[in-house]
């Protein structure tokens, strides 16, 4: 069945045996460990290290496995989401090379799972980014695959603010993307780590690609979003998305998730849901963030069979 969980980067003051007893105290069942480098990143709900991939040992290795098995908790999947085909060479490299650390730590953990955007060049279009996407992922996913690690790709545009125009930096941000990347990289260990709040921003059906990406979609991220017409009809589509929709919890916003969850489960999906929390309005203390946690947990429980 479906393990509920959450993703770790709502979590920064915490350690990793602090966060997931948290998680166990709490009652969920899984967590999404933000891997990040130390100290470089700057962005919201970016920069969160929970594991710290540049000073893995097999010692850290064996403490991870002795704190899962005390607090009867998973790892769903390992996540990073940095731009890997920035216009940077030097940014875009060490990105790369991060992502291929995370494949390697995540294949020793036995966790098998990572998460993570493709980026995008901001100064090429769609086309021209998947021709880069093409050459640049295709080794890094054949990496993988000799490792048996499934990566999911987020399918957040990563244009929220001002200085992530033009188009944002993550170019998987529509089922008509997947489809083309699919097709340039078919290979299974490439999928989704499917968030529904950013199809439901952008006015698209967030039920239907369920149906129509159900063998790839590895992961989930359970996050809700407002949009509000008004303000919509005010700026249009084209003004920063920030303008005319709020992140919030689950249950405080527009995603039907009695049909969501559903829909998944009509597919046979059988991983974890991941709660990613950012509501602002819960954001003002560690504490508050934690409420965020709880509160979400006793919304989803009602999707869950004890």
């Amino acid at each position: 069945m479906l393990q509920l969980g959450f993703a770790s980067a709502i979590l920064p003051d915490l350690n990793f045996d602090e966060m997931i007893h948290f998680a166990s105290k709490t009652g969920y069942q899984c967590v999404e460990v933000m891997c990040w480098p130390v100290g470089k990143a700057n962005r919201r709900y970016a920069g969160v290290t929970h594991l710290d991939l540049d000073t893995f040992t097999a010692e850290t290795e064996k403490s991870i496995h002795t704190t899962l098995k005390k607090e009867s908790v998973t790892i769903s999947a390992l996540g990073y989401y940095p731009n890997p085909m920035d216009t940077d060479e030097e940014k875009a490299t060490f990105y790369q090379n991060h992502i291929k650390k995370l494949i390697e730590v995540s294949h020793q953990l036995g966790v098998n799972k990572i998460n993570t955007f493709i980026g995008r060049d901001q100064l090429l279009n769609e086309e021209k980014n998947l021709e880069k996407f093409e050459k640049l992922w295709t080794p890094i996913i054949k990496y993988a695959e000799d490792k048996k690690v499934q990566v999911g790709i987020e399918n957040c545009p990563m244009y929220f603010t001002y200085d992530e125009w033009p188009k944002g930096q993550n170019l998987a941000y529509s089922p008509a993307i997947w489809e083309e990347m699919f097709k340039r990289i078919p290979s299974t260990s490439l999928g989704l780590n499917y968030d529904p709040s950013h199809l439901l921003w952008m006015q698209m059906d967030y039920l239907k690609p369920i149906y129509d990406f159900a063998d790839r979609i590895f992961h989930v991220h359970i996050k809700d979003a407002k949009l509000h017409k008004d303000k919509l009809n005010k700026v249009g589509i084209l003004a920063n998305p920030l303008e005319f929709h709020t992140p919030k919890l689950p249950g405080l916003g527009d995603i039907n998730w009695g049909s969501y969850l559903s829909a998944l489960l009509d597919v046979g999906y059988k991983g974890p849901v991941c709660v990613e929390v950012e509501d602002k309005a819960f954001e003002g203390s560690l504490e508050n963030r934690k409420r965020a946690l709880i509160q979400s947990f006793n919304f989803l429980k009602q999707f869950f069979p004890l």
